[in-house]
C-alpha cells in the first residue's frame, strides 16, 4: 500500500490515493487542482524520508469541498461581578481528494 506523508498549513496529513483530507482552509475553487510536497513515502516494506522533502515526489489533490467545523463555544464567567463573555468560532477546512502519488526516478 502506497502512501504518504504531506504538509500544509504547518500540520502534517497521511495522504491516501482515493481517499479525502481536511485541511486548513486554501484560497482555490471547488474544481482546482493542488500538489503537495511530500515529507514521507512509503511504498510497501520501502520507506524514503525527506530532507526535509522527498525529492522528485509530490501528491495530486483536487478541492472538492470548502467547509466548516462544528462550532465551540468558550465562556468565561466571573462570579458576582456581572461579567460574563461567550464567544463562538467555527474552523474552516479544505476537503482535499487525493487522486495519486507522483515519483519520477
Amino acid at each position: 500500500m502506497t502512501y504518504a506523508i504531506v504538509e500544509s498549513g504547518g500540520k502534517q496529513y497521511r495522504a491516501v490515493p482515493g481517499e479525502t483530507i481536511e485541511v486548513d482552509r486554501l484560497s482555490k475553487q471547488i474544481g482546482d487542482s493542488v500538489t503537495l510536497d511530500v515529507l514521507l513515502l512509503a511504498d510497501g516494506d520501502q520507506v524514503f524520508v525527506g530532507a526535509p522533502y522527498v525529492k522528485d515526489a509530490v501528491v495530486e489533490a483536487s478541492v472538492v469541498a470548502q467547509v466548516k467545523a462544528p462550532k465551540v463555544l468558550s465562556f468565561k464567567y466571573t462570579p458576582k461581578k456581572r461579567i460574563r463573555r461567550r464567544r463562538g468560532h467555527r474552523q474552516e477546512y479544505t476537503r482535499l481528494q487525493i487522486h495519486e502519488v507522483k515519483v519520477e526516478g
